[in-house]
């Protein structure tokens, strides 16, 4: 079998769960044999992991030329599937895959801010949710978004979770008297602000923030006002941060696919501290300290340094973020009980995860007949640039008759 991944992200390194998560797909499926291959955009800084070395990665970063890249490695290699990961905002590679693999095409849905479709979405594009809902197949990580997916497209999604965790034994890092609060990609949809002011309050706890995809200048800033704060390099491995960590804060305030962090952390018997948001509940398998939030509700129409929208972030109470903080820190027991019930419901998750599921799904898999008339889902990025070119001579006659 013969797999192309399609992304816009960076797989090299990868940046964020939805590429590490996907990546971890390919090695399994390399290892067993297939052949892999992935499209994907530029790299830029992340934290590395191992890739099999017989993966076949092509890094793009301009985004028109990405999508032609993909339609040579389509037309090159007839791949059997077509992995389309939803970190794919503009819908290009959407569009260019449903054309070139009709039929073939499987949707990664890891984001649903860069679905087209649903409340969260971004850019919602009638025409693109078609194309989802008309895939051969929809794969989720978390019950929860199989649940948001059935509700905003009426078409069942495949829950299959990454063998993302590894094997074990893991390390029990669980450390009530040292170690820092520690939070990852501390920016406007994750919370920062939440953040800021628990560590504001807290003075006398020192704190860890960790920068991502979508931490901007004016947020390594206001972490830099505060002296209780120390901002991490990104870990090569996970377990480096984990060790230094004693509580990881996550309140996030958009809607989250799944929280793949969380389970890393509880694995090792932190106790994770997170706001109730989408499928981060279902991350934290039953376990304490979840907090209701007001979640981001609309975007400005303004983009950041990162190209990113701009939310308009709701006013959350920090103090259920400060009393959790201080239970954990000041009672043992609280500690120590939150600890290993994490610890137990994270292993027992991690042990049902079926390494060979997606393999297993995609070997059962049919194409999808393919949709009559599928040229009109061609857009100008799916044009070469000399039809780009006509096009637009013509389009400039037309406006000078």
């Amino acid at each position: 079998m013969l797999v192309l991944l399609a992304a816009t992200a960076s797989y090299a390194p990868p940046r964020g769960g939805a590429t590490r998560s996907n990546l971890v797909w390919l090695n399994r499926l390399a290892r067993a044999g297939h052949k892999c291959r992935v499209v994907c955009g530029a790299p830029a800084g992340g934290a590395e992991m191992p890739v099999d070395p017989s993966i076949a990665i092509r890094s793009v970063l301009d985004p028109a030329r990405r999508v032609h890249v993909l339609r040579e490695e389509i037309a090159r290699t007839r791949p059997d599937w077509v992995l389309v990961s939803s970190e794919d905002l503009g819908h290009g590679l959407l569009r260019e895959a449903h054309h070139s693999a009709p039929g073939r095409v499987v949707y990664l849905a890891h984001t649903p801010q860069f679905f087209p479709f649903g409340p969260a979405s971004w850019n919602p594009e009638p025409r693109a949710a078609e194309m989802v809902a008309e895939a051969a197949g929809i794969v989720v990580i978390g019950r929860h978004m199989a649940e948001y997916i059935e509700r905003s497209l009426g078409r069942p999604a495949a829950v299959i979770h990454p063998p993302i965790y590894g094997e074990g034994p893991f390390p029990d890092f669980a450390n009530p008297a040292h170690g820092l609060v520690t939070m990852i990609n501390p920016c406007a949809v994750k919370g920062i602000d939440i953040f800021l002011r628990v560590a504001e309050r807290l003075p006398g706890v020192e704190f860890g923030a960790v920068p991502g995809w979508g931490t901007t200048a004016a947020d390594l800033a206001a972490l830099g006002r505060l002296r209780n704060v120390e901002v991490l390099a990104p870990a090569r491995d996970i377990d480096d941060l984990l060790a230094r960590t004693r509580i990881l804060l996550m309140p996030s305030l958009w809607y989250e696919g799944f929280g793949l962090i969380v389970m890393e952390a509880m694995l090792r018997g932190i106790p994770v501290v997170a706001s109730d948001s989408g499928g981060l509940a279902d991350a934290k398998r039953g376990t304490g300290y979840v907090i209701p939030v007001s979640t981001i509700e609309c975007y400005e129409p303004v983009f950041d340094e990162l190209a990113m929208p701009r939310p308009v972030v709701p006013d959350n109470d920090a103090t259920p973020w400060v009393r959790a903080i201080e239970e954990l820190l000041a009672d043992r027991a609280a500690y120590e009980r939150e600890s290993a019930t994490s610890r137990a419901a994270a292993r027992a998750f991690a042990a049902a995860i079926d390494g060979a599921a997606l393999e297993r799904f995609l070997a059962e898999l049919h194409p999808h007949a393919a949709r009559a008339g599928k040229d009109a889902w061609l857009t100008i990025e799916s044009l070469s640039p000399e039809k780009r070119a006509l096009l637009l001579e013509r389009l400039r006659r037309r406006a000078g008759r």
